[in-house]
């Protein structure tokens, strides 16, 4: 049977976060935008937690503003790159949203990657499905832009599940096998809700990886690259399901999870 795949879009294959950071500057300013990232930066290498921060004048919270914390922001993705208050984050996403077709706006981070998931997807006959949660823009749906990207960078027909809650969920309900994602929170999801296979791809230095994704199962990788190739390695002869992903997980350096 062919593997069922699933990749998430924003940090795997779309540049979402410079692209937001690049909209950042645009609403507050680039000297703000880069105090904003030396704060994140600060807090990634160890600072102290309590160093003032600096806030930006939104301007006065209505209504619709203070809903919008409670209902919307756990609903969008987050911004690692800038450590930015909630009222900031609300003002961008407000921005975002303004913007014709900004999710066809976005670079490939690894260009040429999503051309090769496609490569490999018709020569090994495996299903590929994306997933996002991003919100809507101006213009086409979020999940019409997503495919228009895609085709555009070279995978056609693509399935696109603009989705919110559990990854582990959406891949026990759809039978995926392997669900690759940038975010750790996303993978321990996959693990625990499902039978899925879970793949980090972590960019960052390999001593910043969870400690315990290894033990539990996840596998973790460099690229995109990094991860087709074994997906390819192991699905280079026709066999059974259960013993590729097996093979996937042992070039991952990875056993069974343990106490999940």
């Amino acid at each position: 049977m062919p593997l069922r795949i699933a990749f998430d879009l924003d940090g795997v294959l779309a540049d979402m976060e410079s692209e937001l950071v690049r909209q950042a500057e645009v609403l507050f300013g680039e000297a703000m935008t880069r105090r904003l990232q030396e704060r994140a930066e600060a807090q990634v290498e160890g600072a102290d937690p309590k160093t003032p921060t600096t806030t930006v004048d939104a301007g006065t919270d209505t209504q619709a503003d203070r809903q919008a914390t409670t209902e919307d922001s756990p609903d969008v993705p987050q911004l690692l790159t800038l450590n930015m208050t909630e009222r900031q984050q609300r003002r961008l996403w407000r921005h975002i949203g303004s913007i014709e077709s900004f999710w066809e706006s976005l670079a490939e981070i690894e260009p040429g990657a999503v051309a090769r998931v496609a490569t490999a997807a018709r020569d090994r006959r495996w299903e590929v499905i994306f997933l996002t949660k991003r919100p809507d823009s101006a213009g086409a749906t979020a999940q019409v832009q997503s495919q228009r990207w895609l085709e555009a960078n070279g995978f056609t027909l693509p399935s696109v599940y603009v989705v919110q809650g559990s990854r582990g969920r959406i891949a026990a309900a759809l039978g995926l096998d392997i669900v690759v994602d940038d975010r750790p929170e996303n993978c321990l999801d996959v693990v625990v809700d499902s039978k899925a296979r879970a793949i980090l791809v972590w960019r960052e230095e390999e001593k910043l990886v969870p400690a315990a994704a290894r033990r539990l199962g996840i596998g973790v990788v460099k690229s995109v690259g990094d991860c087709l190739d074994i997906l390819t390695q192991v699905d280079s002869a026709p066999q059974e399901r259960p013993g590729v992903v097996d093979r996937v997980m042992r070039l991952l350096g990875l056993k069974e999870p343990a106490g999940v």
